[in-house]
């Protein structure tokens, strides 16, 4: 069987291809490389701060969470003026209610703070988004950076709120936690995702001269109707004519999600279905996440 030889041009037009694709492949392995390891210097660079400014993070994370339980908790129930009924049982059941809504909103306290209050000191006077997406790394990376590292932070504050819980509290009033493993490994970790997406969307679509309103109008409504003081399934009680509107409205807010997740989390009291509250934050993360990485390379590149 005859075997053409290959001509000098075939052999030069494949040589050149493949001289083409080792370029390629050699100029694209260490882009992604660089983004890598500037991806990796942002987040150690934003740990090392936290750790430095640890104490800090420490009280800003536990003074209001203290301050519920203290009142609600201790206060409330020595005066006499008891939350959730009268009696150690009925005040018990509010405690339970209480403690993983105030981690709850821990970790979205966080979100905003390490990320929204930041970007507003960074795009404002300090300028100091532009050191950082000068990294040789995509700007959404930068972006991302940020999230990761506000998700850290909101992890760590619901580890340090919740243990609240078994010091502050009066005689006879006790949170009956029951933690279930494996929600709190899988859902603790997602709702941080979901609300340093939050922080970054806030920090992104406020000017930081109006970073005052973002608290009245947004984190405000967001805290009082997320959950935090109440169950999602016992609003059914307040409806007009028949049609319960605020256990329809508050679905709006991701951070109902987050507070019963909570529960289903840190107790066996009744709580709104998994089946619900896992796609619904997964939702809720990748709009906001995608919200977020566009108005953030639009505010970078105006």
């Amino acid at each position: 069987m005859a075997v053409t030889p290959a001509t000098p041009a075939a052999s030069a037009a494949t040589a050149g291809s493949s001289g083409i694709d080792r370029s390629i492949s050699v100029h694209l392995r260490p882009v992604v490389a660089a983004s890598y390891t500037a991806l990796g210097a942002l987040l150690l660079r934003d740990l090392l701060v936290l750790w430095r400014d640890k104490w800090i993070f420490v009280l800003r994370t536990i003074v209001q969470p203290f301050l519920l339980c203290f009142v609600f908790l201790y206060v409330f129930p020595k005066i006499g003026q008891g939350i959730g009924g009268r009696g150690a049982a009925a005040e018990s059941a509010f405690a339970t209610i209480l403690v993983p809504g105030v981690a709850g909103i821990s970790i979205m306290f966080q979100g905003v703070q390490s990320i929204a209050l930041n970007m507003a000191q960074e795009f404002g006077f300090t300028r100091e988004i532009e050191d950082r997406v000068q990294a040789p790394c995509p700007i959404w990376l930068v972006a991302i950076a940020k999230v990761l590292s506000g998700s850290v932070q909101g992890a760590l504050s619901a580890a340090i709120v919740l243990p609240i819980a078994d010091v502050v509290h009066a005689a006879g009033v006790h949170a009956h936690l029951d933690l279930h493993w494996w929600i709190v490994l899988t859902l603790v970790p997602l709702a941080c995702i979901a609300m340093a997406s939050l922080g970054l969307v806030l920090g992104t679509s406020f000017e930081p001269r109006n970073i005052g309103l973002m608290f009245g109008f947004i984190i405000l409504p967001i805290t009082f109707l997320g959950g935090t003081y109440y169950s999602w399934t016992t609003l059914a009680p307040v409806e007009i004519g028949g049609f319960h509107w605020l256990q329809t409205l508050v679905l709006l807010n991701p951070l109902i999600y987050v507070n019963e997740g909570m529960r289903a989390a840190f107790t066996s009291f009744p709580h709104m279905h998994l089946y619900v509250i896992y796609p619904v934050l997964v939702g809720f993360a990748a709009v906001l996440l995608a919200i977020g990485l566009r108005n953030f390379r639009r505010r970078v590149l105006s």
